[in-house]
């Protein structure tokens, strides 16, 4: 009778555990993203979401087994949005600095890149460094890292830098000729390069040293538990080959 009695109750437990489980996976977890970050994230001509940043978040969702909402948000807006609960997790090539941390919790990494500097053809530009842009006027999209790096090295260096809401009004304006350079992430540039409109105005410059970041995926500090399921879903991913795949859409190389 005892015997019987626990397996009933065991039953009971897995039954409840199976329910969690599947309550879990209904649950919605909301993403928010940029859109205005190709090809990492952007809006399509007829108003779609598209992306790196995009399909790593529908494979990590498959990979969660977890219903996913994405949205857009403003740049500059993005962490007070996650703290403010108007999205859980932040997949928006959001690298991970010290400053940032005090503010929200990040996953493991899920790409590695270096800034880069692009100019116009015609430009006398010849490096990268704080020497090499004195007296010109270079521009990066505000909030980043790329902007940090520009107020702290170039303007000290005697740059002029000016700041834009998004990375498309800054290549914007460098096309216009109202600016000598564009600072940014490298691999924006390098599909800004091949599929924008820098193909007949602009070329690339170079890396710029020590300037390697490692983009991850934001989240309030006490979601510790989503977090947790993140890692796991990209080292999976990672594992399977599904990552490679969305990287060959949009890389010819290896960004991991």
């Amino acid at each position: 009778m005892k015997m019987s009695r626990w397996i009933v109750s065991a039953a009971a437990v897995a039954m409840l555990a199976a329910g969690a489980s599947t309550a879990f996976a209904a649950e919605k977890i909301k993403i928010g993203t940029e859109g205005a970050y190709p090809p990492f994230n952007t809006i399509t001509s007829d108003g779609k979401l598209e992306g790196f940043d995009i399909d790593i978040a529908n494979a990590l969702c498959a990979q969660m087994k977890a219903e996913c909402e994405i949205v857009t948000q403003d740049w500059d807006g993005m962490i007070p949005a996650l703290q403010a609960k108007k999205f859980d997790a932040i997949i928006a090539s959001m690298s991970i600095t010290e400053e940032r941390k005090q503010k929200v919790a990040f996953t493991n990494k899920y790409y590695t890149t270096p800034l880069a500097v692009v100019a116009l053809k015609d430009s006398s530009l010849g490096g990268t460094d704080g020497a090499a842009v004195a007296g010109k006027t270079v521009g990066a999209q505000a909030s980043t890292t790329q902007a940090n790096y520009a107020q702290d090295v170039y303007a000290k260096a005697g740059a002029d830098v000016k700041l834009y809401p998004t990375q498309e009004e800054a290549v914007t304006d460098l096309v216009n000729g109202r600016l000598d350079a564009v600072l940014s992430d490298k691999f924006v540039l390098v599909d800004w390069m091949k599929h924008g409109s820098a193909k007949d105005c602009c070329k690339m410059i170079g890396d710029v040293k020590g300037t390697e970041t490692q983009a991850g995926i934001a989240v309030r500090k006490e979601d510790n538990e989503l977090r947790e399921k993140l890692n796991a879903a990209i080292d999976a991913i990672v594992a399977d080959g599904t990552y490679k795949k969305i990287q060959a859409k949009y890389f010819d190389f290896d960004i991991y």
